[in-house]
């Protein structure tokens, strides 16, 4: 038998839901995810194709969109789990998905700014809070004989 007990996972109130807003935002993160993948993967190969393979020193530049969305897809599915695992807002994502239009991903600047946009609400803040208060306890300490 263990000394420690087992850890404890956040559980929603009874009456707390996921907002809306939450799965608007697990959604597009995840749906911009895979699209950036897509991106990334038909940017590097059209340069190289077009290029006769002399184009391969360019392909660099598309790593800001598959490595973002093999982030996306990471974090988005966290967000959509059932029951809700302790995640923060992540607006480092945000702000790299407005970076993108450094490789011509307009798709990729609109749900970063709305992402934005939506971490800002009441109800967010209020969601992302309340999942992430029992992940915030001190670790336990076994009491002394």
């Amino acid at each position: 038998m263990s000394a420690y007990p087992p850890p404890v996972t956040p559980l929603p109130e009874p009456g707390m839901q996921k907002p809306g807003m939450v799965t608007a935002i697990a959604v597009m993160t995840l749906v911009n995810g895979a699209l950036n993948i897509m991106y990334a993967l038909g940017a590097t190969l059209a340069i190289v194709f077009s290029t006769l393979g002399i184009g391969l020193l360019c392909a660099p530049f598309t790593i800001l969109p598959g490595v973002l969305g093999i982030f996306e897809i990471l974090y988005g599915a966290k967000l959509m789990s059932n029951p809700p695992q302790p995640v923060q807002p992540s607006q480092a994502i945000a702000i790299m998905e407005i970076c993108c239009i450094l490789v011509g991903n307009v798709i990729s600047v609109v749900v970063g700014i709305l992402a934005l946009v939506f971490y800002n609400d009441a109800t967010v803040k209020a969601y992302f809070s309340q999942i992430n208060a029992g992940a915030m306890q001190p670790p336990y300490q076994p009491s002394q004989p």
